[in-house]
């Protein structure tokens, strides 16, 4: 049955609008009018007639602003308690889309409650939404529902989140420093060749010297940029826009992949983070109830980098015939340490490989916040080489004439 967007009044003039499943717009109708309301407008998901450039909504950027983390992780936890108190789920979903803050995500929890009233199960309710409930969300919660744990369910997945969030959250907090020190960087660099070089051009000009080569390689660029700044804009523009399809590609990420797992530094920390990813996610599935090949595939797709995909896509398929996980991961041990493929081995044999996934999860996770230690205190003398660098050329091209001057007096 088609989803609707509408937009509805009673007859005290109150407004309602939210998502709801209708055969047809006329079969809304008589929905809302059974409530109360009469339709003013319905518009079906997923149709051509979309509401467009309305920028004060940004509605047409909707779709390409996904929900936070931390934002489901909370939806998580609270559908968790109530499902264990005994509301029952259409009123929970109602409750939670009134504390949602994401517009979005408030919409899409009003449709789901509006889908489970009308007898669809959870899990084939939230699949109605895959960009904001992953697989993983809707296997887990499948599993629940079947065998009358949903509460369990909900616990692995808020565990789950909880430690990916962290996780993550300790990642960007690493990177922020760098990132910071590079923008202002550029911002002054840009300042500095669009408002303050051609000012020290002009007086080389009139004093008539002959500048070297580094200074007139500044005062180009900064004409350039002075006088094309469209065309500038456009070229970056340009460059970024190729790069970001060309990584989109199936060619493009294996690119970014393999190089980012050859960077020093860089591929110590993306494996041991891919690593942890994986084995949290595929400990979770299991302990939730999902068959281990599905559980591979689900967690495969979590990841971002190529080749870790790749290993658990292949990993799915040579499990399925009949081998174990821990001989099936043993080909890759460029990505994942022998220790891994050995205490699975050992899980396997004890019949507690989710608990041993989970204890090398625990492990990885370890090792990347000790990385990141590590790396916060390498890449503050780096970036102060780097832009004293900078700031080097940039001082000897702009003396150097100066020099000259007072040399011939």
């Amino acid at each position: 049955m088609p989803i609707y967007f509408y937009k509805a009044k009673n007859l005290k003039g109150e407004e309602e609008s939210g998502f709801l499943s209708a055969q047809s717009s006329s079969h809304l109708s008589r929905i809302l009018r059974r409530k109360g309301y009469f339709l003013i407008s319905a518009e079906k998901k997923g149709s051509e007639k979309k509401r467009k450039f309305k920028l004060p909504n940004l509605v047409f950027f909707e779709k390409f602003i996904g929900i936070s983390l931390s934002e489901k992780l909370f939806f998580t936890r609270n559908l968790r308690i109530m499902v264990k108190t005994g509301i029952s789920l259409p009123r929970a979903f109602k409750i939670l889309s009134n504390q949602a803050k994401d517009k979005k995500f408030k919409k899409a929890l009003e449709a789901i409650s509006e889908k489970i009233a009308q007898g669809e199960s959870l899990s084939n309710s939230l699949g109605i939404f895959p960009e904001i409930f992953s697989n993983l969300y809707q296997e887990t919660l499948r599993v629940g529902e079947e065998t009358g744990s949903l509460e369990s369910s909900l616990k692995v997945l808020s565990d789950q989140m909880e430690k990916e969030y962290n996780l993550k959250s300790k990642i960007k907090t690493a990177m922020l420093y760098p990132l910071i020190v590079l923008g202002l960087a550029l911002v002054m660099g840009i300042f500095m060749f669009i408002f303050i070089i051609p000012n020290l051009k002009v007086v080389f000009e009139d004093l008539s010297i002959e500048l070297p080569l580094t200074t007139k390689i500044i005062f180009a660029l900064a004409d350039f940029m002075t006088k094309n700044w469209v065309t500038a804009i456009l070229i970056i523009g340009s460059l970024i826009f190729v790069l970001f399809t060309y990584f989109k590609s199936q060619r493009g990420e294996k690119f970014k992949s393999r190089l980012i797992l050859k960077l020093p530094i860089i591929s110590k920390i993306t494996k041991q983070t891919n690593s942890a990813l994986s084995l949290r996610t595929l400990s979770s599935l299991l302990k939730a109830g999902v068959p281990i090949v599905r559980a591979l595939e689900i967690t495969s797709k979590t990841l971002t980098n190529f080749y870790f995909r790749e290993s658990l896509e292949k990993t799915a398929r040579v499990v399925e015939k009949g081998e174990r996980l821990s001989q099936a991961l043993s080909p890759y041990k460029n990505l994942y340490l022998p220790m891994v493929t050995e205490m699975i081995e050992i899980g396997e044999e004890t019949g507690e490989t989710s608990d041993v996934l989970e204890g090398l999860a625990d492990f990885y996770e370890e090792e990347v916040i000790d990385a990141l230690q590590k790396l916060s205190s390498t890449i503050e003398p780096i970036l102060i080489l780097i832009i004293g660098g900078v700031v080097g050329f940039f001082a000897v091209s702009m003396f150097q004439p100066i020099y000259s001057i007072m040399g011939g007096l």
